[in-house]
């Protein structure tokens, strides 16, 4: 194998949530996360101490922090948490039905017998609290505030703690006793979070960075018309100038609070949302700041496709990407490196569904296949850049069994070298410079996530709108200080980039309107500090469209002949899932082959279509496993062995064993098209059925359609097309 320098780049984030001025906080996630993922990855790199990696640590997430550990700071459902079960009203136990079963069904609630028995009886989607109410006691609901708090521990701190282990073990029945140790236990944890992380950057094997303060897009605060460098033609708000002195603000901060925190200034930063621009590099610069990151995307935007990527996914001029670069501004110089997007999302979004030594084992792979490509007189620099605590809930027991194995490998691996990225740069100091610093995140090279949408423009108009009225209010002398600094607070919050993230239609979650209110409410909160009544506007949603299906279902039976061709009329009337990202706090950045799903039934069968970004005997070449999984029913699986070749194989399985005479059809030729017979599933009428497509390389899953979860539809009766006509 050839050598290979590898630096990891965690990024550990969330927006500030609280409501200062009303002094309440409605997200628990800063906690939750906490005592499992930032809690638990530190634990991760104490196993290993050979395992070298960056951890960006943003601002807003320390305060909050801290805002536990040292300011007494809750949140509603760690009160709602204390509250005793005897003593719970009708809203108390309606709010714990609502939102204490947000983890992961499949891989929190279910491993734990007793979260998983109040997961069924909750029926979530099938019921609402109010039909489910009636179906829980008192002994209930205080398990469930028990375990809703448990599951949320990181699998490592309580492989550490015996009396953590005793109260897994017991299952059911808590005490109220042994739910406020739980609850205690939590903040225990949160006071050994920053606490570990100096300690390992104290050790050497770890580097901290930061972000701006309150994860702001710096470009846009710089001008707004920078999107416009990606998208000529974005529709852009009202005031499309921009906030450079808030930006100052945001990193000035952003730095004090690092060394007041850690003992010492960063000497990289990673820009929110991986958003650079030419104009950032001498404020970044100027205070300090020697390197920063993102994505390769930006790299093929500034060398004009030089380095990309062809219909495969392999990097075209690899030697190129694997390396550091210098940006210029004057006289003011910054070294960048660009994360390499498909290994990244590997991690992100892939290995969940793999064993963690086989997925390790295959990032492995991957490295020495950068190694055998690139061919320079230093070691590839491969850089693996992603959100430090969100996919880690889709893995199987929190990620441990990967991540484990994937430190361990890459620290023991002769021929891998994991680095610290400030280490590495001053030791390989980039040796060419960029022209010119493309505007432009990690995703997809622009900034349409948080401006040009509809939405998103109402967003910045309501922004300005208000800073405006600030600053024509600061200029009262009449006004305290104290509430001017509180009410320029509250303009930084609301310049964070998560309020933007969840406007417009590119992602969407179950509290979408949550996030709206809190962002209005930062708003509204100007207002009230200086005395003003807020306007009304700022009391209507900025937010339209709600949670969005990812899929439609299907109007009416299918007559489709299995030929493998595109006929239009066959799959009209279909169910249809195109290729998205679900993961509404992460975005995949690496495309996968799949594009589309149509799906339906006849009479008889159910019926697949398979969609991809080329012809599918060609997207299909390159893969040795094309599956249509079953999750309803369970245990059965249509795998497509070699499925571009012409000597492919299908096998209909049930718990692994191929079914004789399954009388399953496929054709794979441009399209892929699947028919299987519902008495091959034990369908009956009205029976649901779970199911998914995914194309496997190596034994590794590369695709999965839904990304998430399965498709969910149930076999009609004789008389779905009449009830579809009468709705």
């Amino acid at each position: 194998m050839s050598d290979v320098t590898l630096a990891f780049l965690w990024h550990q984030h969330q927006p500030y949530y609280p409501d200062d001025v009303a002094g309440e906080n409605p997200m628990p996630w800063v906690r939750l996360h906490g005592v499992k993922d930032y809690y638990g990855m530190a634990l991760h790199l104490l196993e290993v101490p050979e395992m070298q990696c960056t951890i960006n640590l943003v601002p807003s997430l320390i305060t909050q922090i801290q805002g536990y550990t040292d300011r007494g700071a809750t949140d509603r459902p760690l009160l709602a948490s204390r509250i005793p079960a005897d003593s719970l009203g009708e809203a108390d136990c309606l709010y714990l039905l609502d939102h204490f079963f947000m983890a992961n069904a499949e891989t929190m609630i279910r491993p734990s017998p007793r979260y998983y028995e109040l997961y069924l009886r909750r029926a979530p989607g099938q019921n609402t609290a109010q039909e489910a109410l009636r179906r829980f006691n008192e002994r209930d609901f205080r398990d469930l505030q028990v375990w809703f708090n448990l599951a949320w521990i990181h699998p490592l701190a309580v492989q550490r703690d015996k009396d953590l282990r005793d109260l897994v073990a017991k299952g059911r029945n808590y005490t109220e006793a042994e739910k406020n140790w739980v609850l205690d236990k939590h903040l225990e944890i949160m006071r050994q979070i920053l606490p570990l992380h100096k300690k390992l950057a104290d050790s050497g094997q770890v580097e901290l960075t930061t972000t701006p303060f309150y994860h702001p897009i710096l470009p846009l605060l710089f001008d707004k018309k920078l999107a416009r460098e990606a998208l000529p033609d974005i529709k852009l708000p009202r005031y499309t100038g921009g906030y450079p002195e808030d930006a100052t603000v945001h990193l000035e901060r952003a730095l004090e609070l690092h060394r007041r925190s850690f003992g010492a200034a960063p000497r990289g930063l990673w820009p929110a949302e991986g958003s650079v621009c030419q104009a950032m590099i001498p404020l970044l610069a100027e205070h300090g700041i020697r390197w920063i990151a993102t994505d390769e995307e930006i790299l093929n935007q500034a060398t004009q496709g030089f380095v990309s990527r062809d219909e495969h996914g392999h990097v075209r001029n690899p030697e190129h990407l694997y390396r550091p670069y210098k940006v210029k501004e004057g006289n003011h110089e910054l070294a960048i490196v660009f994360r390499d997007h498909a290994l990244s999302d590997m991690i992100g979004f892939q290995y969940q569904r793999s064993t963690g030594p086989e997925a390790a084992d295959d990032f492995l792979k991957h490295l020495h296949n950068i190694g055998q490509a690139v061919k320079m007189g230093r070691p590839p620099l491969v850089c693996v850049i992603l959100d430090g605590e969100n996919c880690w809930e889709h893995y199987p027991e929190g990620g441990v069994p990967f991540l484990r194995a994937l430190y361990e490998n890459c620290a023991r691996t002769k021929h891998v070298k994991p680095v610290k990225l400030g280490e590495y740069l001053e030791s390989s100091p980039p040796r060419d410079t960029l022209p010119h610093l493309f505007a432009g995140s990690w995703i997809n090279y622009n900034f349409a996530i948080w401006i040009g949408h509809e939405e998103d423009n109402k967003g910045w108009d309501a922004l300005h709108k208000v800073r405006e009225h600030l600053r024509g209010r600061s200029l009262q002398a009449h006004i305290p200080a104290d509430k001017i600094r509180a009410a320029w607070e509250e303009i930084y919050i609301a310049e964070g980039s998560d309020w933007f993230w969840w406007y417009g239609d590119d992602h969407s979650s179950a509290q979408d309107a949550l996030f709206d209110q809190l962002f209005r409410k930062h708003l509204q909160n100007v207002y009230l500090l200086l005395g003003d009544p807020p306007p009304a506007e700022l009391n209507r949603p900025i937010s339209q469209h709600g949670h969005k299906p990812i899929y439609t279902l299907p109007r009416s039976f299918l007559d489709v002949k299995i030929d493998g061709r595109e006929t239009f009329f066959e799959w009209l009337s279909a169910g249809h899932y195109t290729c998205q990202n679900e993961r509404g706090t992460m975005a995949m950045v690496a495309h996968g082959p799949i594009r589309d799903v149509y799906f339906g039934f006849s009479p008889k069968a159910l019926l697949v279509r398979i969609d991809f970004e080329l012809a599918a005997k060609a997207a299909l070449a390159d893969f040795e496993t094309l599956r249509i999984g079953f999750v309803e029913p369970r245990d059965f699986e249509l795998r497509i062995d070699q499925p571009g070749r012409a000597d492919q194989r299908s096998r209909f399985l049930s718990q692994g064993k191929p079914v004789a005479g399954a009388g399953v059809e496929v054709a794979i030729d441009r399209i892929v098209e699947a028919a299987i017979p519902c008495d091959l599933l034990g369908l009956a009428i009205d029976q649901p059925v779970q199911f998914y497509v995914e194309v496997l390389e190596s034994q590794q899953s590369r695709d999965r359609a839904p990304r998430e979860d399965a498709i969910h539809l149930a076999r009609p009766s004789a008389d779905f097309e009449r009830i579809m006509w009468d709705v």
